[in-house]
């Protein structure tokens, strides 16, 4: 079951009950003639950069509310707000392990990559979708680290999805602050995310 207080974006949550699948399709929609429309006016690389810098941010602001909403930003808190990125199958998982300090799973199936590439936009569906699980998680916590070597996005037969809390209370951050935010996450490799 959903828990309600598991949204990466409370206010628009409160406006519409679609999934978060729903919501990347929407967005990739519109992001993506901009996004080309840019890269044929400043170059590809420039206009990517620009991006990601933004959803970087965005990811970021959103895990520091997800803290906020559920009052806790323990590994713990994260993992049982996993149901907002699974809702309506959009991924399925295979946990191999999950305690107070680690968490690791697998995607084994993402619709969320099938539905980029149904677009067309494979090219771009690291960028919009998969680099944001760094920033999120960051914003969540940022003595939680997420490391991941691979994705089904680019061609892997699965998503290696391994956090690990670690350094000062893994419980508290500064997103659960009126603030939010919080620094460089320090750890695992945006490269191929």
């Amino acid at each position: 079951m959903l828990n309600p207080k598991c949204d990466d974006d409370s206010e628009s949550s409160k406006r519409s009950p679609i999934t978060l699948l729903e919501r990347r399709k929407i967005e990739a929609e519109i992001t993506a003639p901009l996004v080309r429309a840019f890269a044929a006016e400043i170059g590809e690389e420039r206009a990517v950069a620009i991006v990601r810098g933004v959803i970087d941010s965005l990811a970021r602001r959103a895990g520091g509310e997800l803290a906020r909403s559920v009052a806790e930003a323990s590994l713990q808190a994260f993992a049982s707000c996993l149901d907002r990125w699974t809702e309506g199958n959009a991924l399925e998982i295979e946990t191999l392990e999950s305690t107070e300090n680690r968490l690791a799973f697998n995607v084994i199936r993402c619709r969320y990559a099938e539905m980029y590439h149904a677009l067309g936009l494979g090219d771009l569906g690291s960028t919009l979708s998969c680099r944001r699980d760094f920033s999120l998680v960051e914003g969540f916590n940022s003595n939680i680290k997420l490391a991941r070597t691979q994705t089904i996005m680019e061609g892997a037969s699965h998503c290696d999805f391994r956090f690990e809390a670690s350094g000062g209370d893994s419980s508290e951050s500064a997103s659960l602050n009126e603030g939010g935010g919080s620094s460089a996450i320090g750890g695992g490799d945006r490269s191929n995310n």
